[in-house]
């Protein structure tokens, strides 16, 4: 019997589309289920009443929520084309570059280019600082996995790209090729894999969902702001 697969996604999010990837490099087949996460279905609400969030992946009716957890799940689950290393260091190191992608780079360029939270200007040197202790972990190889595309890889990927499109929005300059060859380089390789731009929708698509959500953003910190 078939394994049936299902993925409770919004199109735009970073941490859906990892999975999402995870899925197409086990050449796994699996259905799209779309989710409003303004107005959060009853499906959603059920498989994950914790954090209410996607992505939720489904396999055989059993749920499983949060990018990273699912990413494990499916890479234990389908042994071949592994994601993680073999070893157990190898193992860790994948998981703490990870972590770091989501716990600090991720946070800090919501604060370089959105100033969420924090004042803007803290955010751009460390975020710059951050993204330098990325090129050097990923320094003389072509993916932060070795030879193939790997856990680390899906994880910065679409961070990396979510944010550029905010930059094209915003008319930042914080990630520019001059200040990051290396990881510009891992990027070109990873846009040229038929595999992860399946993941993503047209740029344009992309871009007006951004400015939508950057109006809205900027809306409720004039209404902070009068408030206040």
């Amino acid at each position: 019997m078939a394994d049936e697969i299902k993925l409770l996604r919004l199109w735009a999010s970073p941490f859906c589309q990892r999975v999402e990837l995870a899925l197409k490099l086990k050449g796994l087949q699996y259905q799209l289920i779309d989710e409003d996460i303004w107005n959060k279905s009853e499906l959603l609400l059920q498989s994950n009443p914790v954090h209410k969030k996607v992505p939720v992946l489904f396999h055989n009716g059993n749920a499983i929520a949060e990018s990273f957890v699912i990413m494990e799940y499916i890479d234990e689950t389908w042994k071949h084309n592994p994601l993680l290393p073999k070893h157990p260091h190898g193992r860790a190191n994948a998981r703490f570059w990870a972590n770091f992608v989501d716990e600090k780079v991720f946070k800090t360029a919501s604060i370089a280019y959105l100033g969420k939270d924090k004042p803007q200007e803290d955010g751009i040197e460390l975020f710059s600082q951050q993204l330098k202790m990325l090129e050097g972990e990923l320094a003389g190889k072509d993916y932060f996995g070795g030879d193939s595309i790997g856990f680390v890889d899906i994880a910065a990927f679409f961070i990396m790209h979510v944010y550029g499109v905010v930059q094209e929005v915003k008319e930042a300059e914080l990630m520019t090729q001059e200040k990051f060859p290396v990881l510009f380089q891992w990027l070109a390789k990873l846009e040229a894999n038929d595999l992860v731009m399946e993941c993503l929708q047209p740029s344009e698509k992309h871009l007006a969902h951004v400015r939508a959500r950057l109006s809205v953003l900027d809306e409720e910190a004039a209404s902070k702001t009068k408030a206040a």
